[in-house]
């Protein structure tokens, strides 16, 4: 049974190096996502928030990896 439980790590592991990095970019999709739907925003405009957006929470984590 840990050798499964290991072995699901590994394999997630591959996909998901960092959570939080994950996570942020998961909830900037959504956010963005709703903005683009719910309130109008036009599409481009969405684009650029992605574009931003991604790249502010990529500068984040390197930066929290460097710490390290």
């Amino acid at each position: 049974m840990n050798v499964i439980r290991i072995a699901i790590s590994e394999l997630i592991g591959m996909f998901i190096d960092d959570g939080s990095l994950a996570a942020l970019s998961l909830i900037l999709v959504l956010a963005v996502a709703a903005a683009v739907k719910l309130v109008a925003l036009p599409p481009l405009f969405g684009g650029v928030l992605l574009l931003v957006g991604c790249l502010a929470i990529l500068i984040y984590s390197v930066r929290r990896a460097v710490k390290r």
